[in-house]
């Protein structure tokens, strides 16, 4: 949820950004001495027109769109019962097969996460951190410490959740660079105790934050809260709130910085927003989403949508609203591919049908001024 809260001085900002530069010079410093190769300079255009650059050799675990099949192998009972605020990482593999055939296995860490998933799920969603020693030559390199989105119980309709959630990364890609990049993963979860496997279904991976902020100009996670539209890239700022819009979230706050992150490139640019954990979002309708409390006057159900956008992106909207237009044959066309098949049709019809009411919301100006008029701020 966005609210509006205090000023951010520009100072805090500046500080808070140097601070965050020394922690994503680490990152390139440790994948240097793991043989990364060279910073390779592949530039492309985002949509709004800000300069993308690759500062590490893509992982080859986010360069393809097939579903990878992976055992994932730990003490399962001992993550189950690590759901304090901070945990920390146990041993861990990932095997699959590789192209010759052979079973490739990786040595990797992974501990728990999330706030609410912790207390409520029988799985709870991982942190993976594989280093590039181990990693090198293997799906896993150059990913470094992605996140591991599984599903919260062992049944099909929360399975389902998660490759609906994971539908929304691909939208959001389709739309911007300036976003996580998925994968798809098909898991067994072996219990490294007992040699027995737990359950086998569904997941996704998404980039590690810092790695994707250093993809993002070469940028680093800023730490501070408190940021305006003053302090965040307008343009890009517009399209976020327009796609929280259609996928019907309301659950983040870039200036509370809940989920939703914020990259400060080193030129010292208005900071770039990317939106992330969209279980809570109408699209997905899990049944265990709720509306904040503070905007039940508006909305009753997560099903509502509510434009959460500032007044002052206004002049930022028309050309939002012309890349939504443009991408949606490709964004509907998401549903049909070999990913998209992985959900039931009942589901698929279900999105569209829900994604059908965003697009008659902006299918002209003055549709589209009944949607902005809900947003913060003075117009």
């Amino acid at each position: 949820m966005t609210l509006a809260l205090p000023p951010m001085r520009t100072l805090r900002l500046l500080t808070c950004a140097l601070a965050s530069l020394t922690l994503a010079s680490a990152v390139h410093a440790q994948a240097a001495t793991a043989g990364a190769k060279k910073p390779r300079k592949a530039d492309s255009l985002s949509a709004t027109g800000l300069k993308v650059v690759d500062s590490l050799p893509p992982s080859p675990l986010f360069t393809g769109d097939s579903l990878l099949t992976l055992t994932f192998t730990a003490n399962i009972r001992q993550l189950r019962g690590d759901r304090a605020d901070s945990v920390p990482y146990r041993w861990a593999t990932m095997s699959y097969a590789g192209a010759d055939g052979k079973t490739v296995t990786v040595p990797m860490r992974a501990k728990t996460h999330g706030i609410w998933r912790l207390k409520n799920c029988n799985f709870p969603p991982l942190r993976l951190n594989a280093a590039n020693k181990t990693a090198k030559g293997t799906l896993f390199e150059n990913a470094d410490k992605p996140k591991f989105v599984n599903a919260c119980r062992d049944n099909d309709s929360y399975e389902q959740y998660v490759l609906q959630e994971m539908q929304l990364y691909r939208i959001y890609q389709l739309l911007t660079p300036l976003s996580h990049r998925v994968r798809a993963l098909r898991v067994t979860y072996r219990d490294s105790a007992s040699g027995k496997d737990e359950m086998t279904r569904h997941a996704f991976v998404f980039e590690d934050p810092e790695l994707m902020a250093a993809r993002i100009g070469r940028g680093h996670l800023v730490k501070t809260k408190g940021a305006t539209p003053d302090d965040i890239d307008n343009a890009q700022l517009a399209l976020v709130y327009l796609f929280e819009y259609m996928i019907g979230n309301t659950d983040f706050s870039f200036n509370g910085l809940h989920n939703g992150e914020l990259v400060q490139k080193p030129d010292m640019s208005p900071v770039i927003p990317v939106a992330y954990d969209f279980d809570f979002a109408g699209a997905v309708n899990t049944p265990y989403a709720t509306v904040d409390p503070q905007l039940q006057r508006d909305i009753k159900r997560v099903r509502q949508r509510l434009f959460r956008g500032y007044c002052v992106l206004a002049p930022h909207f028309p050309d939002a609203i012309a890349l939504f237009q443009a991408k949606k044959d490709a964004i509907y066309a998401l549903y049909r591919d070999d990913i998209g098949k992985l959900l039931k049709p009942d589901i698929v019809k279900e999105t569209l049908e829900y994604f059908d009411e965003f697009y008659d919301s902006i299918r002209t100006p003055k549709d589209a001024e009944r949607v902005f008029r809900n947003c913060v701020g003075t117009r």
